[in-house]
């Protein structure tokens, strides 16, 4: 061994080490200092004298290093058990270190290989022995779905009389919202056999600018978020721009696309470019108009168009040639500040929306009323406005909507013999600070409230959170499913999935809690409350049902790519304000928010098959932080500009960009995805996971992590192993009488098929683009379909795109 190349080697080792041991004692300190592990530190000290050793003692800095190493191997088990992700982020740096310190030449002291590395291979192989064992640690959650009940059968809980079991007419396929597919052809047998059928691209493709987030509430998200809907032979949908597309449903040719232009300074202010899915609707028998049967969809630019399903033209007889402004009644709107992303809820002819209100602007935003309208001439039916009296109300030409209240911009379901609706409710603007909220903004905000479909008279109400001061807007309508109750009697119910992860199981006649499905109050952290604001000191909790929502977090919980990024994920947790879910947002002290508003579940809710009276959802796990701060210092700095809601909201400036100016209150809010300098969450897996709950029996039948990092690498970039670790997901699945589901929605752009009865995934293609979308099942001929949206999701930066993409078995297959 050549001397200069040695003493080279160990040169650059014993500095390398020395400076990583700076670090660690300068950051370790810090930490130390606020009262979190003493480890960092103590290993930042051992690392400066290794490095020192290996200059002037190269025979023992292998020792001292291999003693390290199982100091830390003993720290990691015991913070974190046989936790793969856990042990990775504590041992793979000292991990690295020590094969590097197994190459001969690095402090070679000329006794040979074995008496100045043996103690340090023994380290090496133990801590990697240890590492192989953690990675056959289970995540899931392992059972089945008994035969019986995967063989059940009630037709009168399958079927819709006035949907063919081969169409999907609404979002959910019926107006109950459970996304149930009666169709059977694809099974676990012969699921295998599943083959592309047929992929149509839109052709609406994301413009410069809009396929990524630049901000909180900044940037132009391009999301193609759709499902769409089947009627006869034809499926219908609608894009990010607002074009209404008709496809053959048997082999995806475009039949027609109908672009409603939207007004491009509308399209440019919206941060959220989205459309969900369009309405079908057919007009009653002997009704005299051109357009029997028309298609419904909202546009950028804050419009209900109506156009004819057969022909994609414009109905003339609906409001102004075809649309109506949905911005009427709502006094002045701002650009961007108001735009639809759900489809209308069509039924009992009244085609109902609300819309979407821009999230921490102001506290005088426009009205989150919902409104409803006739299906035929587009005239308003009635307007829910939780801020006048009485709230169900037609206003006139002069009137103008309560502005800022709770707006309701989810998807919503119905129970057409009932004739109610359900509508999920948001926060009245901002979220973070409900100092001037007023009794009624508190009254329904994030609730699930039942409205008679043909009056809008609000029939009840059950808040999911008190005083909201967390962005918990329930994101999507309740799934409804009768279920047995305790004297033998079907009961009719709902299930309301919300962003904490807990699932409410309410009589969709009464809103109270079904028998054997509790609620209790149960009280959260006040400590640290804006002195200007209040604080909930309680909040409900279905008890009986089982929760996705995730344990409070802790040091140990905090995560990274290396030692190092996960020291400062460490700092961060300890320098913040977090007393476990509900921490009140802090006035200048960072505070942790989990869950937070990204949700555990998201806009697409959950599936509910209701012959077999099992739950499906998959869930998120991300933790995002808040600050408030004095918006004072800014205003007087010129960066935030004043504004009093007149014409369209100023820009900010610089710094101020980032920020949430909250106009009208005393505050401007920062909120981010809690991540590391590297672009690494700080909480670390599974950070996705699907889970099939029994709704008899309030058990889980089986949770498995969902997705992998394949295509989520440091740095947004699209490149990585495909760790299992669950992944990040926005968007629903589909479950079939055949007993599979079926889901995109992961951020490692797969489509995913799974058995229903073990939540095993048996078969799964890779898509062209982010599969952020709720698929949907048809049949055309006899044939069963499987389709999905792959267009991306600017959020969370999937890769974009406008591809239809339909799966069916092949002709062997489907005999």
């Amino acid at each position: 061994m050549k001397p200069t190349l040695t003493r080279s080697l160990g040169l650059i080792t014993g500095v390398a080490l020395a400076l990583v041991g700076l670090y660690l004692v300068i950051a370790g300190g810090q930490l130390a200092f606020l009262g979190g592990s003493l480890f960092y530190l103590f290993a930042g000290l051992v690392l400066i004298v290794t490095g020192v050793l290996g200059l002037v003692r190269p025979k023992t800095a292998p020792l001292v290093y291999a003693a390290l190493m199982l100091v830390t191997l003993v720290w990691a088990l015991a913070e974190t058990g046989l936790n793969i992700w856990g042990l990775e982020v504590r041992l793979i740096t000292f991990l690295v270190f020590g094969v590097w310190l197994l190459v001969p030449a690095v402090w070679a002291t000329g006794r040979g290989w074995m008496a100045d590395k043996a103690a340090l291979l023994g380290s090496v192989a133990v801590t990697g022995v240890v590492l192989l064992a953690s990675c056959f640690t289970s995540y899931s959650i392992n059972g089945t779905l008994s035969p019986e009940r995967m063989a059940a059968s009630d037709p009168t809980a399958e079927t819709d009389n006035n949907i063919a079991n081969a169409d999907w007419h609404y979002y959910g396929r019926t107006a109950h919202g459970d996304r149930y597919s009666p169709l059977s052809q694809i099974t676990p047998q012969n699921v295998s056999h599943l083959k592309l059928a047929w992929q149509t691209q839109t052709g609406d493709t994301a413009r410069a600018g809009e396929a990524a987030v630049a901000g909180p509430d900044q940037g132009h998200e391009f999301n193609l978020e759709v499902t769409p809907i089947k009627v006869d032979d034809t499926l219908y949908m609608c894009t990010p721009h607002s074009w209404i597309v008709a496809m053959d449903a048997a082999t995806g040719k475009i039949k027609w696309t109908y672009d409603p232009h939207p007004d491009k300074k509308d399209v440019a202010a919206n941060v959220y470019l989205a459309c969900r899915g369009v309405s079908y609707y057919q007009a009653p028998e002997g009704a005299q108009t051109s357009c029997p049967k028309r298609i419904f969809s909202p546009t950028a630019d804050v419009r209900l168009v109506a156009v004819n399903a057969e022909t994609g033209k414009p109905c003339d007889d609906f409001g102004d040639h075809g649309s109506i402004s949905l911005r009427t009644y709502l006094g002045n709107v701002p650009l961007g500040f108001h735009f639809v992303t759900s489809p209308p809820l069509v039924v009992k002819d009244r085609v109902v929306l609300g819309g979407w209100v821009m999230d921490n602007q102001a506290n005088f935003e426009p009205s989150g009323a919902v409104r409803a309208f006739d299906p035929m001439t587009g005239e308003l039916a009635w307007a829910w406005d939780a801020g006048h009296t009485p709230e169900n109300w037609k206003p006139g030409p002069n009137d103008e909507l309560t502005r800022d209240t709770p707006n309701a911009w989810g998807v919503y379901t119905a129970d057409p013999e009932l004739g109610l609706l359900y509508i999920p409710t948001g926060n009245s603007p901002p979220d973070n600070w409900g100092g001037t909220r007023r009794p009624f903004d508190e009254a329904t905000s994030s609730a699930t409230i039942a409205l008679d479909i043909e009056t809008g008279e609000r029939k009840w109400t059950f808040q999911t959170v008190h005083h909201d001061l967390w962005d918990m807007d329930i994101p999507a309508g309740p799934s409804l499913v009768d279920l047995p109750g305790p004297n033998g009697e079907n009961i009719p119910a709902l299930v309301q999935a919300t962003k904490r992860g807990e699932f409410f199981v309410l009589d969709r006649r009464t809103g109270q809690p079904v028998p054997g499905y509790p609620v209790e109050e149960k009280p959260v952290p006040t400590a640290g409350i804006a002195p200007d604001d209040h604080v909930s000191p309680t909040q409900p909790y279905p008890v009986a049902m089982p929760s996705l929502t995730p344990p409070d977090l802790k040091e140990t919980d905090m995560w990274g790519a290396t030692l190092l990024d996960q020291l400062i994920c460490r700092i961060q947790y300890k320098s913040s304000a977090y007393e476990g879910q509900f921490t009140p947002p802090h006035v200048g002290k960072t505070t942790i928010v989990y869950p937070a508003f990204y949700g555990v579940v998201d806009w697409q809710g959950a599936t509910v098959d209701p012959v077999r009276k099992v739950l499906l959802a998959n869930a998120s796990y991300l933790p995002f932080r808040i600050k408030l701060d004095h918006r004072t210092g800014l205003e007087q700095s010129g960066a935030l500009p004043k504004w009093n809601g007149d014409g369209n909201e100023p820009t900010p400036k610089g710094n101020a960009l980032a920020i949430s100016p909250d106009y009208g209150t005393p505050y401007v809010a920062y909120t981010n995805p809690w991540l590391n300098p590297l672009q690494i969450p700080c909480k670390g897996p599974v950070w996705g996971t699907m889970t099939a709950i029994d709704l008899v029996t309030k058990k889980i039948i089986w949770q498995h992590p969902i997705g992998t990092t394949r295509d989520t690498g440091p740095f947004r970039t699209h490149n990585n192993l495909p760790l299992p670790t669950g992944m990040y997901n926005i968007g629903g699945s589909v479950v079939t009488k055949g007993g599979m589901v079926f889901i995109g929605a992961t951020a490692d752009d797969y489509l995913r098929g799974i058995d229903l009865a073990t939540g095993k995934v048996i078969w799964r293609d890779r898509l062209p683009a982010g599969g952020q979308a709720t698929p949907m099942s048809y049949s055309v001929n006899g044939k069963q379909y499987v389709l999905i949206a792959a267009g991306g999701h600017g959020g969370l930066g999937t890769r974009s795109g406008d591809y239809i993409r339909a799966y069916a078995l092949d002709d062997a297959a489907a005999k």
